[in-house]
């Protein structure tokens, strides 16, 4: 088993990476975007589309691929923050159903490009199953069945018993799922680093190994500060997501957001009698309905991943967390106990990283100061289409337009930030406990060889 969790599974299978030369002098810019990811890369293509004379430089801590952006499961998907329920809490059915909509636009966006650019994403456009376990999970389910109903029309979702289920997937433990079948799933680190093609094609100048130690606003101007130059611009974007807390210099931003590890593992790949056994043939990701999720997917060489199930939260400002030898065991334990047929089947690969979380548990995109400073965070860990079509919303408040896609309520929205350490540490600790309550009840009377 290879268990190099510095890289993912992704990374790995991408092979040799030629990486740009770091930041080695003092920079001009119109716009410096902090964060070479999905987010990050997108706005510099898109500016430089609209504006093929601007200058626009992006800084990268590490690699392209790296962080969250090559790290992920590679879902395409429309859930929107945590779960639509808690979204109709927060924000009420109108702006629910906004995000729902925003985020239909983003598979659609995320799809159109891989379709129009020729990327070579891995991209499938393959539908998800929502599935629950137990009694209670499933009258639940049907209850978010009914709201995603109201929020996108009858016509986006469908709902599959468990007879149904078996026709397509053979699993003793799922016993419903809704079906949505408009979205994907891709090789995230071939995707970004496809993104950064794009935006080099435009005319984006791309550093990697590239920290950026601190941030600094003067009249005219902000200023990132690294080891080898600094680069000035009018502009800055900042879009290191589930990193915002470590930033220097800006302590808005410090306080928006922060991250909660979660963990993968893929398997070697399957054979045909074991395809052939648990009979998932139609390429179709999977997400429980769980509070603290598992979601799973076929790669395109023929392994399952398997991720979720659990998190890990950190203290300050503390990113060494990649690593968990208790998850990455409960997951292969829910794998088999999914599917009793792979109960044995040996894991090639594990790794962990970082998501955005924030107490609002919804996407946020704001400003600093007079607004020359633009940030997102927030994703929730389901950011692969939502930071996408962020960046061209960004792209869009950077031109000082009017869009349709900057009227949407979380630009620039009254965010509650996270209280300081200890009390962050402490809260996060607090609702992931109260999370794994939760799925200890729904789910105390199957059995519990699973995570």
């Amino acid at each position: 088993m290879v268990n190099d969790n510095v890289h993912s599974f992704w990374q790995s299978k991408f092979g040799a990476y030629q990486a740009n030369a770091p930041l080695a002098r003092d920079l001009d810019v119109d716009v410096v975007i902090i964060g070479g990811g999905f987010t990050g890369l997108t706005v510099a293509r898109e500016i430089l589309r609209d504006s093929p004379g601007a200058s626009v430089c992006v800084l990268e801590a590490g690699v392209v691929g790296s962080g969250a952006s090559g790290r992920n499961g590679g879902f395409s998907m429309t859930l929107f923050g945590v779960e639509p329920e808690i979204t109709v809490l927060r924000w009420g059915m109108e702006r629910t159903k906004q995000a729902q909509a925003f985020m239909q636009s983003a598979v659609r966006y995320v799809r159109d490009l891989v379709e129009t650019e020729g990327l070579q994403s891995d991209y499938v456009h393959s539908g998800m199953w929502r599935v629950a376990y137990s009694d209670r999970q499933l009258r639940r389910l049907r209850k978010t069945m009914a709201l995603l109903s109201d929020l996108s029309g009858p016509s986006s979702f469908s709902f599959l018993e468990a007879d149904e289920l078996r026709q397509h997937i053979h699993s003793p433990r799922i016993q419903g799922a809704i079906v949505e079948p408009e979205t994907g799933i891709l090789d995230p680190c071939k995707h970004v680093r496809e993104l950064k093609r794009l935006a080099q094609a435009r005319g984006a100048q791309i550093y990697e190994n590239t920290p950026v130690l601190s941030i600094s606003q003067r009249t005219g101007g902000i200023t990132a500060h690294c080891s080898s130059g600094n680069v000035r611009a009018t502009r800055m974007v900042v879009a290191t997501n589930a990193w915002s807390h470590c930033l220097n210099g800006l302590p808005k931003i410090r306080s928006r957001q922060r991250p909660a590890w979660t963990y993968q593992i893929v398997t070697e790949p399957l054979t045909e009698e074991e395809w052939a056994m648990i009979g998932w043939r139609g390429l179709q990701s999977i997400e429980d309905n769980r509070q603290l999720v598992h979601y799973l997917r076929v790669t395109s060489c023929g392994r399952i991943t398997v991720g979720g199930g659990d998190v890990v939260t950190s203290y300050g400002t503390n990113m060494a967390r990649d690593s968990s030898e208790e998850i990455w065991k409960k997951l292969h334990a829910h794998l088999g106990w999914l599917f009793p047929a792979l109960k044995d089947k040996p894991v090639h690969y594990r790794w962990g990283g970082p998501v955005s979380v924030n107490l609002d548990m919804t996407p946020e995109i704001g400003f600093i100061g007079d607004e020359r400073i633009i940030y997102a965070t927030g994703c929730q860990g389901h950011g692969v289409s939502l930071t996408q079509l962020n960046g061209r919303l960004i792209a869009d408040l950077l031109a000082d337009r009017s869009t349709e896609l900057t009227d949407f309520w979380i630009v620039n929205r009254k965010a509650v930030p996270m209280p300081g350490e200890p009390l962050a540490y402490l809260g996060q600790r607090l609702v992931t406990g109260i999370l794994r309550g939760i799925d200890r009840w729904e789910e105390r009377q199957l059995d519990q060889a699973k995570a």
